[in-house]
């Protein structure tokens, strides 16, 4: 039941985003639409933009789903672009109405889980500190984001999937070579 009032809750703000700008919109209209109490509401979120937020990452979990290994990357960064320009007129208005850091906030963790099971699966057995995999996944999910945000602020009319592909050109064989760079270091500090 929870998680179906929260799924109606996102529906109404998806569908009322269709017509006018986040910031217009209140608790008042979603509970309306929902038929649900505004205490209701605040069972499940503190405010507006904490359903935006939990919108989101539904969104992303779902896009990502078996997608954060090494052969799938490629894959699951599509797929959150997918899940972004499905939700094209929802994150535009989000993105217009709230701070960008809110926005890119929310990026840095879509992109940051994806990262970091690549990078945990290419340092298995290796003495990478948990600190450098948290660099290495962390220094390219400011690349994703980047190309992201840069898309959304476009409109999302370049085509993701040639994003997709040149990231993939870009960045074929740089994570491991980034791991490996970090053991050896590591292997280095083990001798003396």
């Amino acid at each position: 039941m929870q998680n179906t009032t929260k799924q109606a809750l996102e529906a109404s703000l998806k569908n009322m985003l269709l017509k006018k700008t986040l910031d217009k919109i209140t608790i008042q209209d979603l509970t309306s639409d929902c038929g649900i109490s505004r205490m209701a509401f605040y069972y499940h979120f503190k405010d507006i933009y904490d359903l935006v937020e939990w919108a989101c990452y539904e969104d992303a979990a779902k896009a990502l789903q078996g997608k954060k290994t090494y052969d799938t990357w490629q894959e699951g960064f599509q797929q959150l672009f997918e899940a972004v320009l499905e939700n094209k007129p929802f994150i535009l208005n989000v993105y217009r109405c709230i701070s960008r850091d809110q926005i890119e906030n929310y990026l840095f963790r879509l992109t940051y889980g994806l990262i970091h099971g690549v990078v945990e699966e290419k340092a298995a057995g290796l003495p990478v500190s948990k600190e450098d995999k948290d660099f290495i996944a962390g220094f390219y999910k400011y690349n994703f984001v980047g190309i992201m945000l840069d898309w959304i602020r476009q409109g999302m009319k370049e085509d993701y999937q040639e994003l997709v592909e040149k990231t993939a050109r870009t960045l074929h064989g740089n994570i491991a070579n980034s791991i490996q760079n970090f053991a050896a270091v590591e292997a280095k500090k083990n001798l003396t």
